[in-house]
């Protein structure tokens, strides 16, 4: 499922400060790419030093058809005008990230003369760079600094991780089994223009393919996938058989999604013609190998799911399908209880999860169907839902604390995780459901509220942040400001 991404590193020059200066850029800039590669997440491959319009159109061009590159970065580190990029920027369709950053970090007070003047043009030829690419509006992040701070670096990673989500996201393709949850508005949506605009593929198939494909797994594929499950989680039931059917589904499953080139599915409880178990486990076992899964036919929630898994800590962070399920509102003590019914992945439990089988009293299920029981991590987090606005979508982020669930709950047969709302429970409510945030979401400890704009911006979709700062009142001057600004750009 994972691909080899690389970032290019394009460095602005011109041809008139002669050869030894240029030939001095390039070997600072191959330095440079070289060192930022040993902290970096991915590799930067230092390309050229680009001194006409013809040599940054030709490697814009390139990186465009070029799979492997998710994103450029580009500094100017003498004086490039900025009329040579109009060709290339024009026509750029990858990720951009602006470096203003210069290779001495002092000012050499004995050294500096007009040669090194000449040499180090960066804080001036980065302004002449970016003047161009507010011109032409461009989706670009700007990250200013010096290229040995760590702070830098690690800006320029989780951008990188972003830019990667974007790659992820264009290739994206969702599995349906059979269709959404009945007279459900939120996960509904426009599919023309979420592949038009996102890039995701979402097509049905029927739970009888599913049903079909179950059939042919054989009992020692199961014995395989039952190692696995013993060797990853404890198991807390008496019925063998149930776990070895929710085997059955996921290697079915995985099967079906694999020859297709998904990474993502959905389901819904309400359509499992054929088989004895919602899959519980065999969701959770799959979301915890990288693929992304949506209740209820929520497609949307499932390739968001999928997406900022592979923007997380090493290709599959922690971050996982989420439902707002009830509230505790004891004065002082506000808290969401985030689960669902079975579905929770356990990348974010604090312990070693639990096989247990319980009897779900809702959908068509014939058997009591096992799942993974546990309780979520503490930490820093955010919640994501990605809506369809009519004729645009809007990504809602909000920052959470999660903490070690307050009570037992020794009846609630689920994973569970419990979560502080930003800026309050009650205030963060209203300003979500202000913002028409859906009932489910991505929960990420990996993936930053930053990143997530970052993403945003590189696909040309809405960005909504409820911080510990937002009002209600704000957030409605500034969504409405947001509605007027997106129908002049036609959205």
């Amino acid at each position: 499922m994972t691909q080899q991404r690389e970032f290019w590193f394009i460095v602005g020059s011109q041809s008139l400060y002669g050869p030894d200066v240029l030939k001095t850029v390039a070997a600072r800039a191959a330095e440079m790419a070289e060192k930022l590669s040993e902290v970096l997440p991915y590799p930067l491959v230092y390309k050229v030093t680009a001194k006409t319009n013809q040599e940054i159109a030709g490697v814009v061009r390139e990186a465009n058809y070029d799979d492997s590159c998710a994103g450029i970065i580009t500094w100017c580190h003498t004086f490039s005008p900025s009329k040579m990029w109009i060709n290339g920027f024009v026509n750029l369709q990858k990720p951009y990230c602006h470096f203003a950053t210069q290779y001495n970090k002092e000012i050499p007070n004995e050294e500096i003369d007009m040669d090194f003047m000449n040499l180090n043009q960066a804080a001036h030829g980065d302004r002449e760079h970016g003047f161009l690419g507010a011109r032409l509006r461009m989706p670009r992040k700007v990250i200013a600094g010096h290229w040995q701070d760590e702070t830098v670096q690690k800006r320029i990673g989780l951008w990188m991780r972003a830019a990667v989500g974007a790659a992820v996201s264009r290739s994206m393709k969702v599995m349906r089994f059979g269709d959404n949850m009945r007279e459900v508005a939120v996960t509904e949506g426009d599919k023309v223009e979420v592949q038009t605009r996102l890039g995701w593929q979402v097509n049905t198939w029927a739970v009888g393919d599913l049903v079909r494909e179950m059939k042919t797994v054989t009992e020692a594929e199961i014995d395989a996938l039952m190692t696995e499950y013993l060797a990853q989680y404890d198991v807390a039931t008496d019925k063998p058989g149930h776990i070895r059917y929710q085997a059955r589904e996921e290697i079915a499953m995985k099967k079906m999604m694999d020859r297709e080139g998904c990474r993502a599915f959905s389901n819904t409880f309400q359509d499992l013609y054929g088989m004895e178990q919602l899959p519980g486990l065999a969701s959770q076992h799959l979301m915890a190998q990288g693929y992304g899964y949506g209740g209820e036919g929520d497609w949307k929630a499932a390739a968001m799911t999928a997406i900022m898994k592979a923007m997380g800590e090493n290709g599959n962070g922690r971050s996982l399908f989420m439902e707002d399920y009830t509230y505790h509102l004891a004065e002082g003590q506000e808290y969401s209880l985030g689960a669902h019914m079975l579905e929770v992945c356990p990348c974010c439990a604090s312990g070693r999860p639990r096989i247990e089988t319980h009897h779900l009293g809702i959908g068509m299920n014939e058997k009591d169907p096992a799942r993974l029981v546990f309780e979520g991590m503490e930490g820093d987090a955010i919640v994501v839902s990605l809506v369809d606005m009519g004729g645009r979508l809007r990504l809602i982020c909000q920052d959470i604390r999660c903490v070690k669930p307050i009570l037992p709950m020794p009846n609630l047969p689920v994973a569970r995780v419990m979560w502080q709302a930003q800026p309050s429970l009650t205030t963060g409510v209203e300003c979500w459901i202000t913002a028409g945030g859906a009932h489910h979401t991505v929960l990420s400890y990996d993936v930053t509220a930053e990143q997530m704009k970052d993403w945003a911006n590189m696909l040309g979709i809405e960005f909504v942040h409820i911080t510990k700062d937002t009002t209600v009142d704000r957030l409605e001057h500034d969504l409405f400001l947001s509605d007027l600004a997106w129908k002049l750009n036609g959205k």
